[in-house]
């Protein structure tokens, strides 16, 4: 590493402290450090320093591609001491001390040579794979987090519970039971929806008793990228609020930040409950290396952050009870710094990320085995023909008997039952530690599922109505189905997220409960989203989507049509062709198994959901008309299998796709896309580009059965000689 500014810099800082320093809050003697503990601390902080600045080296010269660095932060190594390396912590990326202090509890670490593989994105980086730089490893029980925004708090509030649901199952997860959660984010992170969010859900659980062992670190610099936090504001914003213990430390003075850290962590783990850790920090060499921050301070505030280096406070303490001279602090630098330079040119040496297939490896979760005992209580499957709602309620009766370390969440799922009767009679059965009663905020069952599942639970969250997701589907885009990608496979949340949703509601409509929005679900990678059209698909789907999180861990969204709930007649009152008998344990419909029904030659009808039910309606019309027709429910929605489907309509005269979402963004593109490049032609009728209006408007704007026979007919008139 050759000399820099900002390496000359540092050097002086750090050898030659400030004799004016004043006096320290606490000797780290009371805070319970012997001599060889300090010294390690502030090791932690100059590595963690060294590496930020190598970072930037390596950026110049095109060798690294990330450079937001914990320099001002390096105080939180304190919380690396403290905590112990079985407690789960989802880190801010200024955490890096944290991280390096941590992995001095654990034998065998690499942790310098580690995170300059990660800043090159090298294949070798253990956690990410080089697909992203990351603070994580399993070793360290640290999940690699990317949020920039705080988005991970949520599934922190999540992996809290997680511990007192396993104490009251008498089983554990993947952590310790005893465990605490640690979860860092800045002070500009603390104003976001996410982050009160989560907060707030901690607070509600812990006010009501229920156990939910957690810290949030809040390290307050006082400034996010330009914009200046104001003087108090993070005291005064949560030093009162209920159910959460407040505590600060100076984060600046590593021995005062453990002081702080044990205070917090005692808390956290004899009194179970959640605490706000807020420690004050600086920011040092701006947001990032782009971030010239010389454009929004001044000179004078500029000069007040660099006398306020942690790094000075901790030279000094080695001075002062270290038993550190100046000659030894000058050694102690140059050594770290020769090492740094030695491992980084050796890093610089290894693979890169090259290729579309290295980079997407990891997007899919690895198999594993599953935690469910033999099933050998017999199965009482009842022969009456059910609507779906009613079948899918069996179902999950059936499957919470299945699978114990199973938990249903979500907004009255439990003593109501859910909006439409499809959880009823759970909470009685099961009770409300494993059918849970949430708060209103979907942020937060989310990130309760994607908690509950990163401790090997098998959660089950419910989202009451699909409008109801876009507030936040960030936690299943940037959250949930990231994990395993940048973690390379060693970190999962596999998750089951129940929506009703779509339309063709009687009496019920309007664009909050009737959304034909499925865009963002099918966009995010690795997610799975399936849709049943009747109840008995709805089992059979519904048991496959469970065993794909149990053994494959996948995250799954499992959209249930809420006009089929309770539909029980498809021609005629009273016909009761739209109800079906339990298909018991045993029925599955295999992940992207589409169902084929007919083999007409004439047309083909590609949909799913609703557009099933139609269909049916207009197949005795067509049949009337001569139109001999297949039918294909897709039933799964991402990941289609398109040779497969390709091959099932070959031979027909026309292929025709019902799509019940809005013309843009609709499935139909992909279907139309993908058959037109294999060479078949299709045509498809979907709903307009509009939001769903109330009352008898409410399907004006959705396929009807009519569209379909008046489409179908018109492509065989259209062909028919003059």
């Amino acid at each position: 590493m050759p000399s820099t500014p900002l390496l000359d810099e540092l050097r002086d800082r750090f050898t030659r402290p400030s004799a004016s320093r004043p006096p320290f809050e606490i000797s780290a003697s009371e805070a319970g450090l012997d001599q060889g503990e300090l010294i390690e601390l502030v090791e932690s902080q100059l590595l963690s320093r060294l590496l930020d600045l190598e970072a930037r080296r390596l950026q110049s010269q095109g060798d690294a591609y990330y450079t937001i660095g914990s320099a001002g932060h390096e105080g939180n190594a304190a919380l690396g001491k403290v905590f112990r390396p079985t407690d789960p912590a989802f880190l801010h990326y200024r955490d890096a001390a944290l991280l390096i202090q941590r992995s001095k509890a654990v034998p065998g670490q690499t942790i310098t040579w580690d995170m300059l593989l990660s800043f090159m994105a090298s294949t070798e980086d253990p956690i990410a794979g080089g697909r992203h730089k990351v603070l994580g490893s399993t070793t360290l029980t640290i999940p690699p987090q990317t949020s920039t925004i705080a988005s991970h708090l949520p599934k922190a509030v999540g992996a809290a519970y997680s511990l007192g649901l396993w104490r009251r199952l008498r089983q554990q997860g993947d952590w310790p039971n005893d465990s605490v959660v640690l979860c860092s984010f800045g002070d500009a992170s603390l104003n976001h929806s996410t982050t009160q969010g989560a907060i707030n859900t901690a607070g509600w659980t812990a006010y009501q008793g229920a156990p939910l062992p957690i810290v949030f670190l809040c390290c307050d610099n006082g400034i996010g990228i330009s914009t200046p936090t104001p003087s108090g504001w993070v005291a005064a914003s949560m030093r009162h609020r209920p159910g959460l213990h407040y505590i600060s430390g100076n984060g600046l003075d590593v021995v005062s930040a453990v002081a702080a850290a044990q205070q917090a962590e005692h808390l956290a783990r004899t009194h179970q409950q959640p605490v706000f850790l807020h420690l004050s920090c600086v920011r040092l060499y701006g947001h990032a290396g782009s971030d010239a921050q010389q454009a929004y301070l001044t000179p004078a505030q500029l000069q007040q952050l660099d006398q306020s280096d942690p790094l000075i406070f901790s030279a000094v303490r080695l001075v002062q009870e270290g038993g550190f001279t100046p000659s030894q602090l000058v050694d102690f630098y140059d050594h770290q710094l020769q090492r740094v330079q030695a491992i980084s040119e050796q890093a610089r040496q290894r693979p890169r990320l090259r290729t579309a297939e290295q980079v997407m490896a990891s997007i899919v979760p690895p198999k594993r085995a599953s935690l469910a005992p033999p099933f050998e209580t017999a199965i009482k499957v009842s022969k009456t023909p059910h609507p779906m709602g009613k079948l899918i309620n069996l179902c999950l009766e059936r499957l919470m008997q299945r699978y114990p370390q199973m938990v249903i969440a979500g907004e009255d799922v439990g003593r109501k039952g859910g909006v439409y009767g499809v959880t009823q009679r759970l909470q009685q059965k099961y009770g409300r530690f494993r059918v849970i009663d949430t708060l209103l905020d979907e942020q937060s069952i989310l990130g309760l599922g994607i908690g509950l599942a990163q401790n090997r639970m098998l959660p089950v969250v419910e989202i009451q109505f699909l409008a109801y997701l876009h507030n936040a589907e960030d936690q299943l885009r940037g959250e949930a189905a990231t994990l395993s990608f940048f973690s390379s496979g060693q970190y999962t949340n596999p998750m089951l997220v129940r929506i009703a949703g779509l339309g063709y509601q009687k009496g019920f409509g309007g664009h909050f409960h009737n959304d034909n929005a499925l865009a963002v679900l099918r966009d995010i990678p690795g997610l799975v989203v399936v849709c049943p059209s009747d109840g008995r698909r709805a089992v059979g789907l519904l048991q496959e989507a469970v065993r794909l999180v149990d053994e494959e861990q996948r995250v799954v969204v499992f959209l249930e049509p809420i006009a089929r709930y309770h539909c029980r007649d498809l021609h005629q009152a009273d016909d009761q062709l739209w109800c079906h008998p339990d298909p018991g344990p045993d029925f599955s419909i295999q992940h992207r198994q589409f169902i084929q029904e007919g083999d007409g030659e004439d047309l083909a009808i590609i949909t799913y959901g609703n557009g099933v039910f139609l269909a049916h309606q207009a197949l005795p019309v067509l049949a009337e008309a001569g139109i001999r027709c297949r039918l294909i429910d897709l039933c799964w929605l991402t990941d289609i299998d398109h040779d497969a489907l390709h091959q099932a309509v070959k031979g027909c005269a026309q292929v025709l796709v019902v799509d019940e979402c809005r013309r843009r963004g609709s499935i139909s593109e992909e279907l139309l896309a993908e058959l037109t490049e294999r060479g078949t032609s299709s045509h498809r009728v979907t709903a307009e580009n509009s939001f769903i209006a109330l009352g008898q408007a409410a399907t004006a704007t959705l396929p009807s059965a009519d569209d379909i026979v008046q489409h179908a007919t018109a492509l065989f008139t259209a062909r028919s000689p003059l």
